[in-house]
Protein backbone atom coordinates (compact mmCIF):
# COMPACT_ATOMS: atom_id res chain seq x y z
CA UNK A 1 0.00 0.00 0.00
CA UNK A 2 1.20 3.31 -0.70
CA UNK A 3 1.38 6.37 1.57
CA UNK A 4 1.07 9.76 0.99
CA UNK A 5 3.71 12.37 0.91
CA UNK A 6 4.22 12.82 4.63
CA UNK A 7 4.57 8.62 4.96
CA UNK A 8 1.60 9.04 7.02
CA UNK A 9 -1.72 8.15 5.92
CA UNK A 10 -1.99 5.43 3.19
CA UNK A 11 -3.00 6.60 0.11
CA UNK A 12 -6.55 5.49 -1.36
CA UNK A 13 -6.56 3.70 -4.96
CA UNK A 14 -7.41 6.65 -6.83
CA UNK A 15 -4.52 8.73 -5.13
CA UNK A 16 -2.17 6.01 -6.49
CA UNK A 17 -3.94 5.94 -9.79
CA UNK A 18 -3.00 9.68 -9.75
CA UNK A 19 0.50 9.33 -8.52
CA UNK A 20 0.83 6.27 -10.83
CA UNK A 21 0.22 8.70 -13.58
CA UNK A 22 2.37 11.82 -12.38
CA UNK A 23 5.95 10.35 -13.38
CA UNK A 24 5.25 8.96 -16.93
CA UNK A 25 2.79 12.42 -17.87
CA UNK A 26 5.88 14.73 -16.91
CA UNK A 27 8.51 12.75 -19.20
CA UNK A 28 5.69 12.78 -21.82
CA UNK A 29 5.57 16.66 -20.99
CA UNK A 30 9.30 17.04 -21.12
CA UNK A 31 9.26 15.55 -24.99
CA UNK A 32 6.19 16.77 -26.38
CA UNK A 33 5.61 20.44 -24.62
CA UNK A 34 3.56 21.48 -27.14
CA UNK A 35 1.34 18.85 -27.38
CA UNK A 36 0.77 19.43 -23.90
CA UNK A 37 0.84 23.01 -23.27
CA UNK A 38 -2.16 23.00 -26.26
CA UNK A 39 -4.11 20.29 -23.84
CA UNK A 40 -4.08 22.35 -20.99
CA UNK A 41 -5.29 25.28 -22.92
CA UNK A 42 -7.91 23.62 -24.20
CA UNK A 43 -8.38 22.04 -20.97
CA UNK A 44 -9.01 25.57 -19.51
CA UNK A 45 -10.71 26.65 -21.96
CA UNK A 46 -13.46 23.78 -22.14
CA UNK A 47 -13.72 23.58 -18.31
CA UNK A 48 -13.90 26.80 -17.22
CA UNK A 49 -17.41 28.67 -16.00
CA UNK A 50 -19.15 29.95 -19.22
CA UNK A 51 -22.77 28.95 -19.99
CA UNK A 52 -22.50 26.43 -18.09
CA UNK A 53 -20.97 26.62 -14.43
CA UNK A 54 -17.29 24.84 -14.05
CA UNK A 55 -19.20 22.36 -11.99
CA UNK A 56 -21.56 20.82 -14.32
CA UNK A 57 -18.78 20.80 -16.76
CA UNK A 58 -17.20 18.63 -14.12
CA UNK A 59 -19.70 16.55 -13.97
CA UNK A 60 -20.14 15.85 -17.32
CA UNK A 61 -16.35 14.72 -17.48
CA UNK A 62 -17.18 12.29 -14.81
CA UNK A 63 -19.83 10.66 -16.58
CA UNK A 64 -17.74 10.77 -19.97
CA UNK A 65 -14.94 8.73 -17.70
CA UNK A 66 -17.25 6.08 -16.70
CA UNK A 67 -17.96 5.96 -20.38
CA UNK A 68 -14.37 5.82 -21.54
CA UNK A 69 -13.95 3.37 -18.34
CA UNK A 70 -10.87 5.29 -17.32
CA UNK A 71 -9.45 5.14 -14.39
CA UNK A 72 -7.28 8.29 -14.81
CA UNK A 73 -10.12 10.55 -15.92
CA UNK A 74 -12.17 9.09 -13.22
CA UNK A 75 -9.80 10.24 -10.69
CA UNK A 76 -9.18 13.64 -12.16
CA UNK A 77 -12.51 14.72 -12.61
CA UNK A 78 -13.93 13.39 -9.15
CA UNK A 79 -11.11 15.52 -7.65
CA UNK A 80 -12.52 18.65 -9.69
CA UNK A 81 -15.74 17.70 -8.82
CA UNK A 82 -14.87 17.77 -5.11
CA UNK A 83 -12.89 21.07 -5.94
CA UNK A 84 -15.89 22.53 -7.22
CA UNK A 85 -18.30 21.97 -4.60
CA UNK A 86 -20.11 18.66 -5.85
CA UNK A 87 -22.37 16.81 -3.26
CA UNK A 88 -22.09 12.91 -3.66
CA UNK A 89 -25.81 13.42 -4.65
CA UNK A 90 -25.28 15.13 -7.46
CA UNK A 91 -22.14 12.91 -8.52
CA UNK A 92 -24.34 9.88 -7.84
CA UNK A 93 -26.96 11.24 -9.98
CA UNK A 94 -24.21 11.83 -12.77
CA UNK A 95 -23.32 8.13 -12.61
CA UNK A 96 -27.14 7.62 -12.84
CA UNK A 97 -26.97 8.95 -16.43
CA UNK A 98 -23.84 7.41 -17.44
CA UNK A 99 -25.52 4.03 -16.55
CA UNK A 100 -28.38 4.96 -18.44
CA UNK A 101 -26.12 5.29 -21.08
CA UNK A 102 -23.44 2.73 -20.81
CA UNK A 103 -25.57 -0.19 -19.69
CA UNK A 104 -23.57 -2.95 -17.97
CA UNK A 105 -20.36 -1.06 -18.22
CA UNK A 106 -21.97 1.62 -16.69
CA UNK A 107 -22.38 -0.50 -13.49
CA UNK A 108 -18.93 -1.32 -12.92
CA UNK A 109 -17.44 1.89 -13.71
CA UNK A 110 -20.14 4.06 -11.89
CA UNK A 111 -19.36 2.74 -8.42
CA UNK A 112 -15.11 3.74 -9.30
CA UNK A 113 -16.34 7.17 -9.86
CA UNK A 114 -18.20 7.71 -6.40
CA UNK A 115 -15.55 5.77 -4.55
CA UNK A 116 -12.66 8.01 -6.19
CA UNK A 117 -15.27 11.38 -5.59
CA UNK A 118 -15.21 9.89 -1.69
CA UNK A 119 -11.91 9.49 -1.24
CA UNK A 120 -10.82 13.34 -2.58
CA UNK A 121 -14.20 14.05 -0.53
CA UNK A 122 -12.40 12.83 2.63
CA UNK A 123 -8.89 14.55 2.00
CA UNK A 124 -11.34 17.90 1.62
CA UNK A 125 -13.10 17.49 5.12
CA UNK A 126 -9.90 16.69 6.71
CA UNK A 127 -8.47 20.22 5.63
CA UNK A 128 -6.18 18.31 3.31
CA UNK A 129 -6.18 19.31 -0.15
CA UNK A 130 -6.44 16.43 -3.11
CA UNK A 131 -3.52 15.35 -4.35
CA UNK A 132 -3.07 16.58 -8.12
Amino acid sequence: MTHDAKGGKPMGHYHEVSAEIGAPYRELRELVPDVIAGYAALHRAAMGDGALPSLHKELIALAIAVTRECDGCIASHARGAVRRGATRAQVAETIGVAILMNGGPGTVFGPRALAAFDEFSTDAAEGGAPAR
